[in-house]
C-alpha cells in the first residue's frame, strides 16, 4: 500500500523524521524504496545529475514525463512526487495543464513547485482541483540566475518573508514544503509554525525531514559534494572499478569464458555449415 499524504502528516505529528529521496528511473526506484524512503522526488535535478545540464531550466515537461513513469513503473510503495519544471506553471491555465498532464501520464501521487507569494493563487487553484502540491522556498533553483547558488533569508525581512511565504502554501493547501539552503535556526523556527511537514536541504536538523539527491549520496561524480549533502558510498569509484576490470579482460581475451557461453551439438553445427548460403536478393 502507497504512503498517503495522511500518512506524511502523521509522521510530523507524531515526531517521525520524513526521509525524502530523489529518483529519476527504474532502478533507482526500486532501490530507494527497498532501502525504506517512504517519500521518492522526480526532481528536475535529473537536468544536471541525469541529462548534463549545467542547471535545470533546460529541463522539459517531456523530460519529466518520460523520468517519472519510468519511477513509477519502479515503485509500489512510496508516494512520488514530480517537479514541474521552468516556467511550465507560470499561469494558472499553464499549471492546471503541466498538472494534468504529469499526473495522468505518469500516474505521480503529486507535484513540486518553487516559490511564495508569486505562485499561491496558482497553488490554491491546483489544490482546489485535487493536485496535492509541495511547496519549495529559500533557494530555488529554477531561479538561480536571479538568486544566486548561497544561502538565502539571512537577514530579518527576507526570513520574514519567507515564513510568510510558508505559511501562504499552507493556508493554499500544499501538504508539504521543502526548505532548501535556508539558515538552519530560521528553518527550525518555519518547522514549528506549520501545520504541514517541512522537508529540509541545507537546512539544518530542526525540519520535519530531509531530501538529498540520490548521486550526491552515493558519490556517483568526482565533483566534491555540496556543504548540505553527505556522501554514504563511493559508488562511482567501484563502478569505474568494475567497468575497467571488464575493458581490460575483454582486450586480454579474459572474458567471456566458456561458462559465459553457449554450446551445440557439433553434428548440428556440420550440418549447418554444409549448407550454401542463400543467394543475396
Amino acid at each position: 500500500m502507497r504512503t498517503t499524504l495522511a500518512d506524511i502528516q502523521q509522521m510530523k505529528a507524531s515526531g517521525e523524521r520524513i526521509a525524502m529521496l530523489t529518483a529519476y528511473d527504474f532502478p533507482s526506484a526500486k532501490i530507494a524504496e527497498r532501502a525504506g524512503a517512504p517519500v521518492l522526488l522526480v526532481g528536475d535535478s535529473l537536468g544536471m545529475v541525469v541529462l548534463g545540464h549545467d542547471t535545470t531550466l533546460p529541463v522539459s515537461l517531456d523530460d519529466m514525463v518520460r523520468h517519472a513513469s519510468a519511477v513509477m513503473r519502479g515503485s509500489r510503495k512510496a508516494l512520488i512526487v514530480c517537479d514541474l519544471p521552468f516556467l511550465t506553471y507560470a499561469s494558472e491555465a499553464d499549471a492546471v495543464a503541466a498538472a494534468r498532464r504529469v499526473m495522468q501520464e505518469t500516474g505521480v501521487q503529486a507535484v513540486k513547485l518553487e516559490g511564495g507569494a508569486p505562485i499561491i493563487p496558482i497553488v490554491k487553484r491546483l489544490t482546489d482541483l485535487g493536485v496535492p502540491v509541495m511547496g519549495h522556498l529559500g533557494f530555488t533553483p529554477q531561479s538561480q540566475n536571479q538568486l544566486g547558488v548561497k544561502v538565502q533569508a539571512r537577514q530579518a525581512a527576507a526570513a520574514r518573508q519567507l515564513i510568510n511565504d510558508a505559511l501562504a502554501l499552507e493556508a493554499a493547501g500544499a501538504f508539504a514544503v521543502v526548505l532548501e539552503l535556508v539558515p538552519a535556526p530560521l528553518a527550525e523556527a518555519v518547522t514549528a509554525r506549520l501545520r504541514i511537514p517541512a522537508i529540509g536541504i541545507g537546512a539544518g536538523a530542526g525540519c520535519d525531514g530531509q531530501v538529498q539527491v540520490w548521486h550526491d549520496l552515493l558519490g556517483l561524480y568526482d565533483a566534491k559534494p555540496h556543504r548540505h549533502a553527505k556522501r554514504y558510498a563511493e559508488i562511482g569509484d567501484a563502478i569505474e572499478t568494475a567497468l575497467r576490470s571488464y575493458v581490460d579482460e575483454v582486450r586480454s581475451g579474459a572474458f567471456p569464458t566458456k561458462s559465459n557461453s553457449s554450446t551445440m551439438e557439433a553434428a548440428e553445427l556440420a550440418a549447418a555449415l554444409e549448407v550454401d548460403p542463400l543467394p543475396l536478393i
